[in-house]
């Protein structure tokens, strides 16, 4: 059964000409991301995207060397977003468990502000080029490694349970987020935020020592 939620405005829709968005790179790829969405990656064309687009298949690959750069970036480009934040947040003078929560939650919001990205992702990464593949994985990796360094941290301080490896409570909670593309609806009655705020807690509720011996 689906949720129904509100927010969420996904980054598929083509800019004004007159805005910054009007560049070629950037039309192309809203261009790209609304198509990969509604068609999908295999199902749509270099020359289906140019023409949308209004651009020769020359200008595009000035920019992209081919379908799949285009399907990397839209991932990536998310992705370097998450990790500024997620950066940001691990490096501020607050108490693990805090920076944790906010980290969780961001990456929830973020996720589906990028609705069209991630629904994308989860649906088309396995189609990119072996090599293509490893360079996504890789930027995938070093945001998760900041994450579970965080959840580390709060072991190590006896602020998070360790009966369960960072590794694991680092896959466990992406493979949610991940699937977020698959229920999430942008009517309803939970806001983005709202969603954050419930991931997060449902992950220091399973951080959470268990209760010393009386």
């Amino acid at each position: 059964m689906a949720v129904r939620t509100h927010g969420g405005t996904g980054t598929s829709d083509v800019a004004p000409a007159d805005s910054a968005e009007s560049s070629v790179p950037r039309r192309l790829l809203a261009v790209a991301t609304r198509m990969f969405a509604e068609k999908g990656f295999d199902r749509t064309s270099v020359q289906e995207i140019v023409d949308a687009a209004e651009v020769t298949k020359g200008a595009m690959y000035h920019y992209f060397d081919s379908k799949d750069d285009l399907l990397a970036e839209i991932y990536t480009r998310v992705l370097r977003l998450q990790m500024s934040r997620l950066a940001d947040i691990a490096r501020r003078e607050l108490p693990v468990a805090e920076r944790v929560e906010r980290a969780a939650a961001d990456v929830v919001v973020s996720t589906i502000e990028n609705l069209d990205d991630a629904t994308i992702s989860f649906r088309s990464l396995h189609m990119l080029r072996p090599e293509k593949q490893r360079e996504v994985r890789d930027e995938r990796r070093r945001y998760h490694e900041l994450f579970r360094s965080l959840v580390t941290e709060g072991q190590g301080q006896g602020v998070f349970t360790d009966r369960v490896p960072a590794d694991i409570v680092v896959d466990f909670y992406f493979g949610s987020v991940h699937h977020l593309s698959t229920w999430y609806h942008p009517e309803g009655a939970l806001s983005p935020q709202e969603i954050g705020a419930y991931y997060a807690r449902l992950l220091l509720d399973a951080l959470r020592p268990a209760p010393a011996a009386g």
